[in-house]
């Protein structure tokens, strides 16, 4: 049997169990010479637009269905770490894998996003293939690690009643199948259950932290020793890379299509 199908039926199995069960069992152990970023270290998040070696970051967040081997390669030869970026709750009509979505598994659209669905993240027997096809094209691709975004599904309207018990059996699915392949594993926003999810996780990928007064909630990961990065869009860098030095967090301005343009905090000041 393999090991794919047991995490899924270890999984389907665990939502008959009371909701506290999902943090009983530990985060699984990532397999082979996984990369961990530290604190101290710059990010580049970049979803659009071209990338090029210029951009200042030791890691690249770069998109994982635009980024070809070659890049990833090239960024490796400039001494950058890269990370795939992969949306995990959230359908995106766009992407090449979207025929493969069922229709019940598709849910309200994102606010201020026409393109994008959430997902049931309830239904992993659905999602399961989609997914972990997605991480596999990471890993062959080269990437060293993988951000996966909207998996705060259970704070939103999504079409479907969520709950916080679901998210969190979700996200740490998502982390022991990255893990598992060997890639380190950021949680992006998801403030409510940092506490919880911080041994899951490797880094943290935050938006708008700053500007929403929701930093301090993701301090558990520095105290863990795994770094925080910001990235603010509306926020002038004065009014935010103060508090980002006190809380050792990387944090820059960009715009908010992720296009390229980046405005760091300088260090040190």
């Amino acid at each position: 049997m393999s090991r794919l199908l047991l995490v899924l039926m270890s999984f389907v199995a665990s939502l008959s169990v009371p909701s506290t069960a999902a943090a009983i069992a530990p985060p699984a152990r990532c397999v082979g010479a996984c990369w961990r970023p530290a604190i101290g270290t710059t990010m580049h998040l970049q979803l659009g637009g071209t990338v090029t070696a210029g951009r200042a970051g030791d890691i690249y967040d770069i998109d994982g269905d635009g980024a070809t081997k070659q890049l990833v390669a090239r960024l490796h030869r400039l001494d950058r770490r890269v990370v795939c970026y992969v949306s995990a709750g959230s359908y995106e009509r766009y992407r090449a894998d979207a025929a493969r979505f069922p229709p019940e598994v598709l849910g309200a659209t994102l606010d201020g996003w026409p393109d994008e669905r959430w997902l049931d993240i309830r239904r992993v027997d659905l999602l399961a293939p989609i997914l972990t096809a997605r991480m596999d094209a990471c890993v062959a691709k080269g990437f060293d690690g993988v951000d996966f975004d909207n998996v705060d599904g259970f704070t939103n309207e999504t079409g479907f009643p969520l709950t916080a018990p679901q998210q969190l059996r979700f996200n740490k699915w998502l982390a022991d199948q990255a893990h598992a392949r060997g890639l380190a594993v950021a949680l992006k926003n998801d403030g409510d259950q940092v506490a919880k999810l911080a041994p899951w996780f490797d880094f943290a990928v935050v938006e708008q932290c700053f500007q929403y007064r929701e930093c301090a909630t993701f301090a558990p990961f520095i105290r863990r020793g795994k770094p925080v990065f910001v990235a603010e869009y509306e926020l002038p860098l004065a009014t935010f890379c103060g508090a980002a030095r006190k809380l050792r967090f990387d944090a820059s301005r960009y715009t908010l299509a992720l296009d390229g343009p980046q405005r760091r905090c300088p260090t040190g000041a």
